[in-house]
């Protein structure tokens, strides 16, 4: 039995991608916003898919320092400096995220924002797991 249980309304139509809530106990983990560079802090892309595959790989890395496996991801929001390349991307996003995270039981958002801190940055994602109790 999992530890997670996503929630979903009676009559709501199911989201695409996503979860309308996820309740869960255990140990939480704090993913600050991950952006799409390396270990290095450097940028091997300024496409959005690539910098999108690179910050959800930086948010598994984070994870894996707690213990924590992308299966615990309960919340995350996505901050983009252009929808249109979000959209666009769609397909590219949904290969990246069915390898590196594997599940859309998440309670996910996504924002446009204006711009990010670094200038290269075209995404950026933060997250919260939660660890199942023993």
């Amino acid at each position: 039995m999992s530890a997670h249980r996503v929630l979903q309304p009676a009559g709501w139509v199911p989201p695409r991608g996503y979860a309308n809530g996820v309740a869960a106990r255990g140990t939480t983990v704090f993913v600050a916003g991950q952006i799409g560079w390396n270990a290095e802090c450097r940028f091997d892309s300024d496409d959005f898919a690539v910098q999108a595959r690179q910050a959800l790989a930086n948010v598994c890395a984070v994870l894996a320092e707690a213990g924590a496996r992308p299966e615990h991801i309960v919340r995350m929001t996505w901050y983009v400096t252009d929808k249109r390349d979000y959209l666009a991307s769609g397909k590219a996003l949904g290969a990246a995220f069915r390898e590196l995270v594997g599940h859309y039981a998440i309670a996910m958002s996504a924002v446009e924002v204006k711009a990010l801190i670094e200038d290269r940055a075209k995404v950026e994602i933060e997250a919260t797991a939660v660890i199942p109790d023993a």
